[in-house]
């Protein structure tokens, strides 16, 4: 019989509903794996068994009834410090959970513990490793969250997404992650850096998984993903990046199309128009000037507690001027309300999650290179685990939906999923 902590997070609330499934001994299984795991993982950067497991005696009926959930330490929680990845903050405890982690509670969640987020979700990464190699990085900025999801640790993970920050570490760890369209989950309670940019997203070990989450998060009906759709009509893009694919990734998608055509899919290469090429530039202007500006009290009253690469990226965004930001700020503006008709009778686009495997070294936690376009146009994007490379850490396979299309987007997701599966 399988162990409550391996479950996907769907199974285990079907087994709960049941009555096949006390929340007790699903917590303490995964309390288990954390105490088994996490010294070589580190997930975690606030973890109190003893407040999960009065959590759980508590936890309010509903979707998400028992099932533990890790919080991405930039979102803030009334019972744990909400510290951002950065000393600045060390031991702060807000009043108030953020929306999307009431949200959750509301819904019957338990919040196993904060997790590791680099500093401010963008720059120094913290100590967490990939489960599936700890020499490697398991990507940013929400690190915790996906290797703890990858590790059995909890079945669900908040991360949030400025760049690449929910679908790349999802990618490198082996699980599932889901960047809703912009504005799907309430900001309400984060430390937002980027106002144009940060998604609250979530982690899984199925698309229904991230689904349920980001539903009870968001309250929203998300549907069920696993429910059979239509084969969709697929466009295989392999992004202006795809000069930054490696050898892995360029052999995992040359027989991707050929897969998903005998499944059923209309498969066709796409390619995005030469327009949207300006958002190379114009993203980090509005990621590094926006997050200046929010960091206003940090970068007059507290800018010792800055990382050097931190303090410069935001001098840099500082410096580009309030004329050029508007002038990137509008680029968004203009590529977002063109991309659903580039996309054509297009359903969804495949892409590569991420450049190839997770790096080594916990320094660095990957290039987003095959994520900031996506999180610009402000359009669903899942990720789902696919093959491995060189070395055996894990690959993923990203696709991309219409802005606000999320249900059909998961749906066909899971397609795509089942197709590789099979």
């Amino acid at each position: 019989m399988t162990e409550p902590h391996r479950l996907t997070a769907t199974e285990a609330a079907r087994r709960i509903r049941a009555g096949q499934l006390d929340p007790v001994a699903l917590v303490e299984s995964c309390l288990e794996r954390i105490a088994a795991r996490d010294a070589v993982v580190h997930a975690f950067a606030h973890f109190d068994p003893d407040l999960v497991r009065r959590a759980v005696r508590h936890a309010r009926p509903g979707a998400l009834h028992g099932l533990p959930v890790g919080v991405k330490d930039v979102l803030d929680t009334a019972d744990q410090p909400s510290q951002y990845g950065s000393p600045i903050w060390a031991g702060h405890r807000p009043f108030a959970d953020a929306a999307s982690v009431a949200w959750a509670r509301a819904a019957g969640a338990v919040v196993i513990g904060k997790t590791v987020t680099t500093e401010f979700a963008t720059r120094k990464p913290g100590a967490t490793a990939n489960p599936a190699g700890p020499a490697h990085t398991p990507g940013g900025s929400s690190s915790g969250s996906a290797a703890g999801v990858a590790d059995f640790q909890f079945p669900l993970g908040f991360g949030t997404q400025t760049a690449g920050s929910v679908i790349r570490p999802a990618a490198y760890c082996g699980a599932v992650g889901y960047k809703p369209s912009f504005g799907l989950i309430p900001l309400l309670g984060m430390k937002v850096m980027s106002q144009s940019l940060d998604t609250i997203g979530t982690m899984g070990r199925s698309v229904a998984d991230c689904a349920l989450l980001a539903g009870a998060a968001g309250q929203v009906d998300l549907g069920d993903p696993d429910a059979r759709v239509a084969a969709p009509r697929i466009g295989l893009c392999l992004s202006p990046s795809w000069p930054l694919a490696t050898a892995d990734t360029q052999a995992l998608f040359a027989g991707l199309a050929a897969r998903l055509g005998r499944a059923g899919a209309r498969v066709t290469g796409w390619e995005l128009p030469a327009s949207f090429d300006a958002l190379a530039t114009a993203h980090p202007i509005v990621m590094n000037g926006e997050s200046a500006r929010s960091m206003g009290w940090e970068l007059a009253q507290a800018r010792a507690g800055l990382s050097e690469g931190l303090a410069e990226r935001l001098d840099w965004g500082l410096a580009q001027g309030p004329a050029v930001l508007a002038e990137a700020q509008a680029t968004f503006r203009q590529c977002q309300d063109g991309f659903a008709d580039a996309l054509g009778d297009l359903d969804i686009l495949v892409t590569p999650s991420a450049p190839g495997e997770a790096p080594l070294g916990l320094e660095w936690t990957g290039d987003p290179a095959f994520n900031y376009l996506w999180t610009t146009l402000h359009v669903p994007c899942i990720t789902i685990p696919h093959g491995t490379g060189a070395t055996g850490m894990p690959l993923g396979v990203q696709i991309v939906g219409r802005r606000g299309a999320d249900r059909a987007t998961l749906a066909w997701a899971q397609w795509v999923a089942a197709a590789l599966a099979g």
